[in-house]
């Protein structure tokens, strides 16, 4: 049993208060003094070419202070991946989107900067657009960008093993399609941002962001401030889930207002405009074809995958990876074959989105594989659990399974859920399903090219010991990756979880690479140990040197030095400590064992301000293959889950009763955190299964921007929920901790499609699961 005295156990988030009571700051909240506050003019046809811009009526407006296009931009591309650079901050030969970006204003008022955008003229020369996959790639199709022919965004062929010899091999051999939709992040807080350019050339961003370095970055790079002089903070942020993981236009646009202004300028995004920035969820087509021998062994997968991904690049070079990389566990397959093509269309630019690039390949693939099961007549548990991977195992694409309790994950929720006792003897219109998967924890190399850490910490003790202050670049979206390193921090320093104070989200507190790829519990949390357990061996040392004690006799637990055998005579460290603190109400009673407040300032008095360091990298991963780099991780996180539902026969209508999910994250920081974290996944997959879909007119215009007409699921729409935790002590991760953000969506979608088979007896191979699209499926199958 782990014999921990802060993580490992359940601890109320240390942002809740805050949250609770409205103390918490977020953008919107933020004012400044001689704030300026900015709008954006988008435009209203999908495809055009741009022949003028008439700004003179906007500039003349009262209350308008800068009015700027990309003539005062400039066209330095930007984007995601420098492999695909493809945007400007705002469009200078042609409009590729309805909401593409042509202008911006800065105004004494909101109202003012809105009639000013109002009052700007373009003159338009509407082109011909694409709006689908078949669409761009058919001949002669309009072009979104002249300089990738046939509107291909990026391809990937990769094949591992021999998949012709495997599908010979194989007894069982069928192919699948399966298509999702579109989805929205839908985040409660829309993206906003005040940027503050002073007088002495420094600029100061305040963004509801995912990862502050990577903005900090594109801004320099995009207006030529050198990166020393670029600061960007990250306040409260009211969710992002992937969308918020990439620059957007109106954080370069409102500090380029503020350079032009010297004032700080104020923007944010209305709900419409956070649809029409998008950066969520692609739309995938999966075909998928897979052998399998008689016993269940899977032999070889054919994976062909088409990615509907909107105007701009964004996170999609690294999608389209992950649409076939994701497969290769977290079953054993030696033979796998995938064909990846990203295309581009004249509608919003697609990126990442909980659960990267994997979501709807694993909704496609399980299905397939429960169809299988079912034909070799194979319980689809005993199928899983008879091709699980296990730790130690490496795919054919060369992911290191470092640990791995799929097995146990599966077993986990067969049991809590009772599938021996309920699958086949549930009444018509009530089903059980079951689906796994897995996610990385954090990705291997950063987006650009460097050899840079991943993830710097600084831990700062106060001058009389009493507070450790950790300072670090990580971003907490809400996730709770703050109270995360806080207990991380504590339980290396060895103090309680009260005495450390967390600064994040800030690029001046050090580099991490931000809130994506599940990747800040391994990685910030390995520098955050790194920096504590520096801090701690530096006041240890003081100890050793006055004590006379050998350094490896010492520790830290609860708060207190502790000695390995007879404690020594510290009584004249107290002395002097409680000389320099006469008056003082707390200090330590002349039998109370040393505290480390006390050998904190005691070594403060030796050496000045204690403050300790750690960085973290990952090692050498991956294989030598084009594209090897993606979907590589220090560590992976299996999941498991069993949904059961019930579907009126008679409407198409599915309500989800229970789920029962079980997730491998090495080990619990925050037990309470990680079973958020699951309910989370599994609320996001639900809606996505069931409800999601953002549908464009003829035009390319959103018709649901907006939560009213954009469902995602409420409590109501929530079932029970079962969390199992998992752990399987992670080597590579602190304290054997891994990911649980994103691995518990991938078995959701899945889980809910399988069960809503063993209700009604239909396949259905294309989401969301309306209750049209259910109720057409069941009177096709009643004809036949």
């Amino acid at each position: 049993m782990n014999n921990f005295g802060v993580i490992n156990k359940r601890a109320p988030r240390i942002d809740a208060p805050d949250k609770a009571t409205g103390r918490a700051k977020y953008v919107d909240d933020m004012v400044m003094p001689g704030m300026l506050h900015g709008a954006i003019l988008q435009s209203p046809l999908a495809h055009a070419k741009i022949l003028y811009i008439d700004i003179s009526k906007a500039k003349a407006l009262p209350g308008v202070k800068s009015v700027v296009t990309s003539k005062d931009a400039g066209l330095i591309p930007y984007g995601v991946s420098p492999a695909r650079y493809d945007e400007t901050i705002f469009c200078h030969d042609k409009a590729r989107y309805v909401g593409d970006e042509i202008a911006a204003v800065a105004a004494i008022d909101l109202e003012t900067a809105l009639e000013a955008i109002s009052l700007i003229k373009v003159d338009y020369e509407e082109l011909p657009a694409v709006f689908t996959i078949e669409d761009a790639l058919s001949q002669g199709a309009p072009l979104v960008h002249d300089r990738y022919p046939g509107n291909m965004c990026a391809e990937v062929h990769q094949e591992f093993g021999d998949v012709e010899d495997g599908l010979k091999k194989s007894d069982l051999v069928r192919t699948d399609v399966f298509l999702n939709k579109r989805q929205d992040g839908a985040f409660l807080e829309p993206q906003g941002c005040i940027a503050n350019f002073d007088s002495n050339g420094f600029l100061t961003l305040y963004s509801s962001t995912q990862v502050p370095h990577y903005v900090m970055r594109n801004i320099s790079m995009v207006l030529g401030i050198p990166i020393g002089k670029v600061r960007v903070i990250k306040p409260w942020v009211g969710g992002g889930f992937g969308p918020k993981a990439g620059t957007n236009t109106m954080e370069l646009a409102s500090c380029l207002l503020s350079m032009k202004t010297g004032r700080p300028v104020k923007m944010n995004y209305t709900r419409e405009q956070v649809f029409l920035f998008s950066r969520a969820r692609h739309q995938f087509r999966h075909k998928l074809t897979t052998g399998v021998k008689k016993d269940g062994t899977i032999m070889a997968l054919v994976n062909e995958c088409y990615l509907e991904g909107g105007a701009y690049a964004s996170f999609g070079i690294a999608t389209v990876y992950y649409a076939g990389s994701l497969l290769a566990a977290p079953y054993r397959l030696a033979n796998m074959k995938y064909d990846g093509y990203r295309v581009y269309t004249n509608k919003p630019g697609c990126g990442a989105q909980r659960g990267h690039g994997g979501v709807a390949a694993r909704a496609a693939w399980e299905q397939q594989l429960d169809i299988m099961a079912h034909e070799l007549g194979i319980d689809p548990v005993e199928f899983r659990l008879r091709n699980s991977m296990q730790a130690g195992d490496i795919t054919c694409n060369e992911f290191n399974m470092s640990s791995f309790g799929m097995k146990e994950c599966i077993e986990a929720v067969a049991g809590a859920s009772e599938w021996k006792k309920k699958k086949g003897k549930m009444r018509k219109g009530k089903g059980i399903g079951i689906a796994t998967g897995f996610f990385v924890s954090g990705a291997g190399y950063p987006i650009y090219r460097s050899d840079t850490a991943h993830s710097t910490v600084v831990i700062k003790l106060s001058e009389d010991g009493g507070a450790a202050h950790l300072l670090t670049g990580s971003a907490d979206i809400g996730q709770g990756s703050d109270t995360a390193l806080a207990m991380i921090a504590a339980e290396a320093v060895g103090i309680p979880l009260a005495c450390v104070r967390v600064t994040s989200g800030d690029t001046d507190m050090g580099v991490d690479l931000g809130a994506y790829s599940s990747r800040q519990t391994l990685m910030t949390g390995h520098a955050t140990k790194q920096a504590a357990e520096d801090v701690k061996r530096q006041v240890l040392e003081v100890m050793a040197e006055k004590l006379k004690v050998p350094l490896a006799d010492m520790d830290v637990k609860g708060g207190f030095v502790t000695f390995r055998g007879e404690s020594p005579d510290f009584g004249a460290m107290r002395s002097t400590y409680i000389k320099e603190h006469r008056g003082f109400m707390d200090n330590p009673g002349d039998k109370d064992p040393l505290t480390f407040r006390e050998a904190a300032r005691i070594a403060f008095l030796s050496r000045g301000t204690i403050v300790g360091t750690g960085s973290y990298k990952p090692g050498d991963l991956g294989g030598s293959f084009k594209g090897a780099a993606v979907g590589t991780s220090p560590a992976y996180g299996p999941s498991a889950q069993v949904v059961e539902v019930t579907v009126d026969m008679e409407t198409g209508q599915i309500t989800v009763d229970r789920m029962t999910d079980a997730h491998d994250c090495g080990l619990a920081i925050n037990v309470t955190s990680v079973e958020g974290q699951m309910q989370g996944s599994l609320s996001m997959g639900l809606g996505e299964a069931l409800f999601e879909e953002v549908k464009f007119d003829k035009r390319g215009r959103i018709l649901n921007p907006n939560f009213a007409e954009y469902k995602i699921p409420t409590a109501l729409d929530m079932p029970n929920v079962d969390c199992i935790i998992v752990e399987s002590n992670e080597p590579n991760g602190p304290y054997g901790a891994k990911e649980v953000g994103e691995g518990a969506i991938m078995p959701t979608i899945p889980a809910i499609l399988n069960a809503v088979y063993d209700a009604t007896g239909v396949r259905i191979w294309e989401l969301p699961l309306t209750p049209e699209r259910v109720y057409k499926a069941i009177k096709e199958r009643d004809k036949k």
